[in-house]
């Protein structure tokens, strides 16, 4: 009898001992009895030794006869439960596609394709010319088999249907076979730039490094031309057969993205975010983890995506939040690349317009190579940025009236402007005219969203949803007026204001759905839109070559808050924006619009610009002694009750304080502790939420002192009525 120890996918910090006739290889899976229940493990170890058997359950099944998850990516999970404090079944079950975490099968499966029929080979294609559309697929089947849902979806269903009743292609059941470097066949160079003297430099020191474990900052302004590096400094490793991994921030950057790269070098790019089907993600990591796919484009968890030949990852908008995960596994993508890349002994290009102050720190330090953009490609301007005095002005809809002269003078001329709100629906609370009582969601605590197009109430924190009240709860007036704007309201205002003008809002509101935001913005592309409103989804490195002007409404909000990162996120967003302007022929201009005209982020941004902004900031992070100047980590707590939560924080920082104290081996070893305090939002569906900070200028001591501390946080009495977990390295104090 050997045994094993298994990762099983429950909340709990320790692996589980099973028996097995066998030893098994680490990374199979294998079913395993777990309480009443069944479920699917990962081994870890084999042939471990154990004192007490008496209790230990033998393994159900053992569903691989291979590892599903190889040394690399074994390695990368056991630094992610070890760095991140996270139970190991939670952590390589997060690293799968859905269909293996329960269970089937890690082959590709039959798939239903389009081949050609006899008769359809031997017709003419030009016979079908009176039918376009179906000229062009029956000649795409010709050359190659085609699957059915992809034919579908790229020349619709009525073109599939037509051709299948003249029966000249059919539908079969074909296993798919996965060939590694399969691009190859089709592999070619399309036409591209002639790269300029700064971009130049970076793709020859880019490509020095392949082969070796490098870590590059490439800091370049907006619209400098960083996309074009990443495709020329790839180009001699896919020709070698390597494998590319490229994370983006945001869904929306993906479509665009992954055109550039098929259309420059005539290969599928596989593709994986959240929109895509649970079979759609499995087959992507099935063709990478063959070598089939040369490139590999995707949002934060495509980081975990197998790879049998391994050239360069590579994180675009590296600075973006969304690469950190907010709950569950609290991971950072960017420092998972950074531990990839190492493993694998291959280059990892970071690149920014903004970059984050820690990538940032490591490259003035010398940690990280610093390649640099500090002008526009094809000899755009830079766009001009400057700040409106709001105070004393007529206000429009959230627009002042100097402002609505400028944009006159663009809509005029017959470009685009980007109007930027930072709140979707139409305002952010609703109140009564007469005793001032406003719309409360109880669960949170916090002010209903006004959704005036849908006549309805929304959380913005929970998602709960009401009708509009007629009239007010306390004092039954009816005379309900809303206060401040969102996207919805400046949108129906400058409809009035600019009735000739075409509008479009851009928001998660108006978005949602398969591919409207791809179709949306290509048609901003085409000029079927003047006026764009939207929220920071217009900011994510989007490419709007007819955008002249950028407005930002109400920027005051950021410059007054309690988290240490909002200036920096706040002067990340701007910069973003900027870059959103000008991108072509034409020159571009930003209007910042203030009641804070003379704050010094705001002069110092409009006036200097990012690079010198993030500097300055850093000195001012290195003199408050905050990260990346120390190491921190957070546990949150919430419960029902707010006590509760409090009095689980207070024992935490009891049992930290003497655990570290007690293993001290030396003076200055114990960690700072902060708290415990609320978060920024207190109060989120139903549940107080409390926090507390625990801060330390070296890393091992922090994380010693968590290790330490966290058998017995787990034993404590409040433990159990309360829902806590450990953020390593917070970046949202929300």
């Amino acid at each position: 009898m050997v045994f094993i120890q298994v990762a099983v996918p429950v909340p709990l910090r320790q692996l589980f001992t099973y028996s097995h006739t066998d030893t098994l290889q680490p990374g199979v899976r294998v079913k395993v009895p777990f309480g009443p229940r069944q479920l699917v493990g990962i081994v870890v170890e084999s042939g471990v030794d154990i004192d007490d058997t008496s209790k230990i359950k033998a393994i159900i099944e053992v569903v691989d006869s291979a590892p599903v998850i190889d040394e690399s990516l074994r390695k990368m999970a056991h630094w992610l439960w070890q760095y991140y404090h996270h139970a190991p079944g939670e952590v390589i079950h997060a690293m799968l596609p859905v269909p293996l975490r329960k269970g089937e099968p890690a082959t590709p499966s039959p798939a239903q394709y389009i081949q050609v029929t006899p008769e359809g080979a031997d017709t003419d294609v030009k016979s079908l010319s009176r039918a376009p559309k179906q000229m062009s697929c029956l000649k795409a089947v010709q050359t190659t088999s085609i699957i059915a849902s992809e034919a579908r979806k790229h020349f619709s269903p009525a073109v599939v249907k037509a051709l299948l009743d003249k029966a000249l292609i059919e539908l079969v059941d074909i296993t798919p076979e996965l060939t590694a470097q399969a691009w190859l066949d089709t592999f070619e160079i399309g036409e591209k730039p002639v790269p300029d003297k700064e971009q130049g430099v970076a793709i020859a020191a880019l490509n020095q490094q392949h082969g070796t474990f490098a870590i590059s900052l490439l800091e370049g302004v907006t619209g400098s031309g960083k996309t074009e590096v990443y495709l020329q400094s790839i180009e001699p490793l896919l020709k070698a057969g390597k494998q590319v991994l490229i994370l983006v921030p945001e869904i929306g950057l993906t479509p665009q993205t992954v055109s550039r790269f098929e259309k420059r070098f005539n290969i599928p790019v596989g593709v994986l975010h959240s929109q895509l089907t649970d079979a759609a993600r499995l087959s992507v990591w099935q063709r990478a983890r063959a070598g089939e796919l040369g490139i590999i484009i995707g949002t934060r968890s495509a980081i975990f995506t197998p790879l049998k030949n391994p050239g360069m990852i590579i994180v675009d908008e590296e600075h973006d939040e969304s690469f950190k995960q907010q709950d569950g596994l609290r991971y950072h993508a960017r420092d998972l690349a950074a531990m990839r890349a190492k493993e694998h002994s291959i280059p990892l290009l970071l690149g920014s317009a903004t970059p984050a102050l820690e990538t940032l720190n490591n490259a003035l330090n010398g940690r990280f190579a610093h390649l640099q953009l500090t002008r526009r490609a094809a000899g755009a301007q830079s766009t001009k940025q400057y700040l409106l005095d709001a105070r004393d002005q007529p206000i429009h809809y959230g627009i002042s009236e100097g402002l609505l002269t400028i944009m006159r003078q663009h809509v005029n001329a017959g470009n685009q402007i980007l109007v930027f709100v930072n709140r979707r629906g139409y305002a952010p609370a609703l109140l009564c005219h007469h005793c001032g009582t406003t719309a409360m969601c109880k669960r949170c605590d916090r002010p209903y969203t006004v959704h005036k197009g849908q006549n309805r109430l929304q959380c913005h924190h929970c998602g709960a949803t009401r009708s509009m009240p007629k009239e007010c709860e306390a004092c039954h007036s009816h005379e309900m007026v809303t206060a401040g704007t969102g996207t919805e309201q400046v949108e129906e205002g400058l409809m009035k204001l600019f009735p000739d003008a075409k509008h479009v809002r851009i928001d998660s509101d108006t978005v949602r759905g398969k591919d409207k935001l791809h179709q949306t913005l290509d048609a901003i592309n085409r000029q079927e839109h003047q006026i764009l409103v939207g929220t920071q989804i217009l900011s994510k490195g989007h490419h709007f070559p007819h955008v002249t002007l950028v407005v930002v409404l109400d920027c005051d909000g950021a410059l007054f808050s309690a988290d240490f990162r909002a200036p920096e996120k706040l002067a990340q967003l701007v910069t973003q924006l900027a870059g959103r302007a000008g991108r072509a022929s034409k020159p571009g201009e930003m209007w910042l619009q203030t009641h804070n005209p003379h704050h010094p982020l705001l002069q110092d941004l409009v006036n200097n610009g990012y690079a010198h902004f993030a500097r300055h900031a850093l000195m001012e992070r290195k003199a408050s002694a905050l990260p990346p100047y120390i190491s921190q980590f957070v546990i949150r707590a919430e419960a029902t009750e707010s006590s509760s939560a409090y009095a689980f924080l207070q024992q935490a920082r009891g049992v930290l304080s003497n655990s570290n104290t007690a293993n001290a081996n030396s003076k200055g070893l114990v960690p700072q502790m902060s708290g415990p305090f609320p978060c920024l939002i207190e109060k989120r569906q139903g549940r107080f939420r409390f926090m507390l900070v625990c801060s330390h200028e070296k890393r091992a001591p922090l994380h010693n002192a968590l290790r330490l501390a966290l058998p017995y946080l787990q034993g404590l009495p409040q433990a159990a009525k309360v829902r806590w977990s450990v953020d390593i390295d917070p970046t949202d104090f929300s």
